[in-house]
């Protein structure tokens, strides 16, 4: 995402921190993936000052600026963090993190923007430790559905890389091993008096299918535009159980203990 729209990223941050309210978990290691430099880094340097936080970086952010939003947050976390670019995690597949080195993996308005959402499910769970908690808000397929509803010849939209909705994504996460799911959604209605800020917004949601070139004439386009967002946690329980195949459980038998008198 853009510059344009920051402020949902925001919006939806303060959503997501809303629902941890309720959840009681032990953080010493936090992954923010991706890490909007200033709300997320600071609200959680407030919610859990001795924990170490590891941010994946989103595209466009200079050091310089990754710092200084760190010094502004909490001076410590200068020193207790660790960033690296999303880009390395796009080239790779892989978080720049050991196996089980996180408790909670916080990640906002990310997953409607890869083409299988699986492999970034995986990776989560390998950096989670036993115990841990990934949690994570995203925009659902009917993100923009007004725009899809024009004529084509009036202008080209798109739908979102990952078409998942929230049964897609309940039943990855069972497919990953993880235990618990909650999935819960909510449709938010941005309400437009311009055709131009609608524009802004839907390039920054990329859902146009070119880039703009000429405005339509005015009364085409809609004057209000329908997010679907879509909230999901769940734990990384049993890791060092086998993963199932065909609903059969293989447990290695170094894990079988012995009964003793």
């Amino acid at each position: 995402m853009t510059q344009p729209i920051r402020w949902l990223q925001d919006e939806i941050a303060d959503r997501m921190l809303q629902k941890l309210d309720i959840v009681k978990l032990d953080v010493k290691d936090v992954l923010i993936t991706p890490d909007f430099p200033g709300k997320h880094l600071a609200s959680f340097a407030k919610r859990y000052p001795n924990a170490n936080i590891h941010s994946i970086a989103e595209p466009g952010i200079t050091s310089f600026a990754m710092w200084r939003s760190k010094a502004i947050a909490n001076w410590r976390s200068v020193f207790r963090s660790n960033t690296t670019l999303f880009s390395h995690y796009l080239a790779t597949g892989k978080f720049n993190l050991p196996d089980n080195s996180v408790d909670l993996v916080f990640s906002d308005l990310l997953m409607q923007d890869l083409p299988d959402p699986q492999y970034f499910l995986r990776e989560c769970w390998r950096v989670l430790r036993e115990g841990g908690l990934i949690t994570f808000a995203y925009l659902g397929p009917d993100t923009g559905k007004e725009l899809r509803a024009l004529e084509p010849s009036l202008m080209k939209f798109k739908n979102l890389l990952s078409p998942w909705d929230m049964h897609d994504m309940g039943d990855a996460l069972l497919g990953e091993r993880f235990s618990d799911p909650v999935m819960d959604m909510e449709f938010i209605s941005l309400d437009y008096g311009s055709d131009d800020l609608l524009l802004v917004d839907a390039a920054a949601l990329q859902l146009l299918q070119i880039p703009l070139v000429e405005v339509p004439q005015p009364g085409v386009l809609p004057k209000k535009m329908t997010l679907e967002v879509v909230y999901g946690h769940a734990w990384a329980i049993g890791k060092r159980l086998a993963k199932s195949q065909d609903s059969v459980a293989y447990i290695d038998v170094n894990q079988i203990g012995r009964k003793t008198r």
